[in-house]
């Protein structure tokens, strides 16, 4: 790589690591605001102007507050546990395209910090590994209520997480690719040619999927505070107890810009070419990826203060009962039609 190509990918991990981690402090105060209009409540708006502020007066509070550390807690594992969480939750947007393609200082520019061949792959691998941090910080606690958050949390998301990929199985057997970027580029160019109007059965499986991955009401079962005291972060404190928070909203976005790409149709444009816009479509695409990805981000935020929490039994029959048969049904279905149409 040349050295404007290294300058290239180093300014897109910063754009979108500073871009995720600002929509991460946007979303702890949208979910005030928007909870709080909901109830007939205000809201933070005490800390700037309109409480603007009040994420940043949570992290100075965080930072100020004691650290502390269980004195039978395994102390190693106890300091890894957030870590294992908020690193996959920041790493897996490093695939997902953001933008059409532009052109710079006659270069050809991905708005996209990693092209990779299996970049479906690349997510559900990583979304995986952050089963281990919240397992992790349940055990390493030594205490039994953080411990059965932990359990909690490694059934119920090793459960979804089965529907969520047969669920994408469908849309990456219409596109016959596991790259993003190919995925995108197949629901290009009519107006009904996103995959919410091709495959809305499988929209709806990855869509509830997406919920339980990320602990959202109504499937936030590792922290039913009724039943576990807070659930698998109970024994943390400081900056430790806000990185799972942090990570929860990471992957929040992550979620929603993937179930974006999957199914909206990514950056596209209906009955737009980007392509011949120039950079000023690139920009257009940006944006259109962005509003899209705020609409799931105002979803997650509009279900969890509607609907109540599952049961556990009922939250794990809807997994393996309905979620899953309706998934490989879909995978069936799919296929036939591909058959036959061919």
């Amino acid at each position: 790589m040349d050295g404007l190509s290294i300058t290239v990918m180093i300014v897109k991990v910063l754009i979108v690591f500073a871009g995720v981690m600002i929509g991460v402090m946007a979303m702890t105060l949208a979910e005030r605001r928007i909870s709080a209009f909901m109830q007939d409540r205000l809201g933070p708006n005490r800390v700037g102007p309109k409480g603007i502020l009040q994420p940043i007066a949570d992290g100075i509070k965080f930072l100020m507050k004691e650290d502390i550390i269980p004195t039978a807690a395994v102390k190693p594992i106890y300091i890894l546990a957030p870590a294992m969480l908020i690193i996959p939750a920041l790493m897996t947007f490093a695939v997902i395209p953001f933008g059409q393609t532009v052109t710079l200082f006659g270069k050809q520019i991905a708005l996209q910090v990693a092209d990779v061949n299996i970049g479906i792959l690349y997510i559900f691998a990583l979304t995986s590994v952050g089963v281990y941090g919240l397992v992790l910080a349940g055990w390493s606690s030594n205490s039994k209520y953080p411990l059965l958050g932990g359990l909690r949390s490694s059934a119920q998301l090793i459960s979804y997480e089965l529907a969520m990929g047969l669920a994408a199985v469908s849309v990456i057997m219409m596109a016959g690719s596991l790259e993003l970027n190919d995925i995108v580029a197949a629901q290009q160019g009519e107006l009904f040619s996103w995959n919410i109007c091709r495959q809305p059965l499988a929209f709806l499986i990855f869509l509830i999927a997406v919920y339980a991955e990320t602990n959202r009401l109504p499937f936030d079962m590792t922290e039913a505070e009724q039943e576990l005291v807070g659930g698998y972060h109970t024994e943390y404190s400081s900056m430790k107890f806000s990185m799972f928070f942090m990570a929860e909203y990471a992957n929040m976005i992550t979620a929603a810009a993937l179930t974006v790409t999957l199914f909206f149709g990514g950056w596209d444009i209906p009955l737009v070419n980007e392509v011949s816009l120039g950079f000023f479509g690139g920009i257009l695409s940006v944006m259109a990826f962005a509003v899209k990805t705020a609409f799931f981000l105002f979803l997650f935020i509009w279900v969890r203060w509607t609907f109540p929490r599952f049961r556990y039994d009922q939250l794990m029959r809807l997994g393996w009962k309905v979620l899953l048969p309706l998934a490989l049904l879909n995978i069936i279905i799919t296929g036939a039609i591909m058959v036959f149409t061919a």
